[in-house]
């Protein structure tokens, strides 16, 4: 025979809910504080171990090199990685693109600035707003239809924006932003 047992108070099922919520906050915020700056692994204080392909500087809070910070493919691998499909003014129909988004890596950095002057292997340079990043899910990919840019072919990384996901973007403004064969940024 088993025996029931009655309490006098039945919480509701919203503030059980919430309880529940609130001790797996609190359970769990300490371990998420100790990781890292991403849930990924991204630690730009890290020193990298392979060949720097992305060195950023300027208004940035976190660096591993004096007040810059270099970046190998590995450290960036651990950001979140995105696909982008989206045809381009350089190559023909639609591409996909991998990588991740620009506003991923700044944040990791704590970037503060109104503008990002990103500058490619051949010297190329141009000031890219800040707000972009916010407003558009521009991705610095990695590779274009599953194989590795190189820096033959526009590599090691290339700004991309979602050109195919807004009509603003079909624009040669936004056009002269697309830095293939990226090496730094410069946060101001």
């Amino acid at each position: 025979m088993s025996v029931a047992r009655t309490y006098p108070f039945r919480a509701p099922a919203r503030f059980t809910s919430a309880l529940v919520t609130m001790l797996l906050f609190l359970t769990l915020a300490p371990v998420a504080a100790e990781s890292g700056d991403s849930e990924a692994g991204f630690d730009p204080m890290d020193d990298p171990e392979g060949e720097v392909i992305l060195r950023v500087e300027g208004a940035i809070e976190h660096a591993n090199d004096g007040d810059r910070a270099l970046l190998d493919r590995a450290m960036l691998d651990r950001l979140p990685q995105r696909e982008l499909e989206t045809s381009t003014v350089v190559t023909d129909g639609v591409n996909r693109f991998e990588g991740f988004l620009m506003r991923d890596l700044l944040e990791a950095l704590g970037a503060e600035g109104a503008e990002v002057v990103a500058t490619a292997l051949n010297d190329y340079i141009v000031d890219i707003p800040m707000e972009d990043f916010h407003d558009y899910d521009v991705i610095v990919a990695h590779t274009q239809d599953g194989e590795a840019l190189t820096p033959r072919d526009k590599g090691p990384l290339w700004i991309v924006y979602p050109r195919d996901d807004h009509a603003e973007l079909d624009d040669i403004r936004y056009d002269y932003r697309w830095v293939w064969q990226l090496e730094h940024l410069e946060v101001r």
